[in-house]
């Protein structure tokens, strides 16, 4: 007699590199909080002087600065690309219904941090130009913070975060190119699109390999870099023209280029790229530092966009959404939890302290102002963000 037949189990796929941080307890984000804190340390300490003498230093073309900020910081932007493409073609964001709600409370979060910002810089033209920089949510940072609060907040909310977070990075990156750009270079600004060109060429040709698309990719970042768009910029182009497969009824192909380039890339983004940026650019000198610096129109519109701005921008036009009947409440979240997380969507500090270096790349004391301002901002936002969440009370359902 034949023993009854068993299924045999399939082998687990491996989940995208962004879905994978929501159970990884968003360890980067951890890493990334320290490597802020040691930057405040060391610029504070005797080492301040090698501090920013190493940071100022040439390595061929650059400093290591604009290594970190223009080289390191383009792979960053290639796994942005690379979590955007994946989500919008094939994951939590792929239908218009998934889209509703996070790009809603993206919008708002963009717009009224913004929005207050110029407020408070209305008659200051020279700082104006700053009024991006507490649009941006840290999603690494974000995610760390629900880390440490474990399962006191549903997966459904740490789902929002995540697609809140990636349409906040598409807006992003749209506004660097489109207000954050110097000088263009008409050659290089066309060698770039012959190398766009050739990539997209590529991937209708069904190449599957990666060195290509990333030999090519190099020699983007090198026209971008030169062409006035800042060089970031090439990243996410990249990562639009590596091939996808989409998945039918399996999650997440293994074996799409998109998929395996996403998981190479994760862990140096997460736990070195980001870390050193964080390092490299949060480390402000509190010498000179005083309260009345503190409402300075920079410091003063930074942090208010990141604490006030986003909370209202995010929690309000969900709320809206949600009584307009346009989209539901993430499921088994109480409304003292959607607005915690509404408060860590203020924690700016990756993408505002890029911005700003952007914004005021010619103006060293206005970059200190940022510096302060996302600090502040973000850390009150942290804290905030946190406590809300950690007395709020669950859903029925979690109970």
């Amino acid at each position: 007699m034949s023993s009854p037949s068993r299924a045999v189990p399939q082998p687990r796929r491996p989940l995208s590199a962004l879905r994978n941080a929501l159970t990884s307890e968003a360890g980067g984000g951890l890493v990334l909080m320290a490597s802020a804190a040691l930057a405040l340390v060391v610029a504070n300490s005797p080492l301040a002087g090698t501090y920013f003498a190493v940071l100022k230093a040439y390595l061929g073309p650059l400093s290591v600065l604009h290594w970190i900020n223009d080289a390191l910081m383009a792979v960053f932007f290639l796994l942005v690309g690379l979590e955007i493409k994946r989500e919008v073609l094939d994951g939590r964001l792929r239908t218009w219904p998934d889209r509703v709600l996070p790009g809603l409370a993206a919008v708002g979060g963009m717009a009224a941090p913004a929005l207050v910002y110029c407020a408070v810089n209305w008659q200051s033209p020279e700082t104006l130009r700053g009024w991006a920089i507490p649009a941006a949510t840290d999603i690494a940072f974000a995610l760390g913070v629900l880390a440490l609060l474990g399962p006191r907040v549903p997966v459904s909310l740490k789902v929002f975060l995540t697609a809140l977070a990636i349409i906040d990075d598409l807006g992003a990156v749209l506004i660097i190119a489109a207000f954050y750009t110097a000088d263009l270079s008409l050659p290089m600004l066309g060698g770039a699109g012959l190398t766009l060109a050739l990539l997209y060429g590529l991937n209708k040709a069904g190449v599957a390999r990666l060195w290509p698309y990333l030999l090519i990719g190099a020699v983007l970042w090198v026209f971008v870099l030169k062409s006035g768009v800042h060089a970031t910029i090439a990243g996410v182009l990249l990562a639009l023209t590596i091939p996808l497969r989409l998945s039918v009824g399996k999650p997440d192909d293994p074996t799409s280029p998109l998929h395996i380039l996403e998981h190479a890339v994760h862990p140096w983004s997460a736990y070195l790229i980001l870390p050193v940026f964080g390092f490299a650019n949060a480390g402000v000198s509190l010498v000179g530092i005083t309260p009345r610096m503190l409402l300075d129109p920079v410091t003063l519109g930074v942090a208010l966009g990141l604490f006030v701005g986003k909370q209202i921008g995010v929690f309000g036009l969900v709320l809206a959404a949600v009584r307009l009947g346009l989209a539901q409440r993430p499921a088994h979240a109480t409304w003292a939890q959607v607005y915690g997380v509404s408060l860590l969507c203020g924690v700016g500090f990756t993408m505002s302290l890029f911005i700003g270096l952007l914004a005021f790349a010619n103006a060293p004391e206005l970059e200190a102002e940022t510096k302060v301002g996302v600090l502040l901002g973000s850390l009150v936002c942290m804290v905030a963000g946190a406590l809300v969440l950690r007395f709020a009370p669950v859903h029925p359902s979690r109970r």
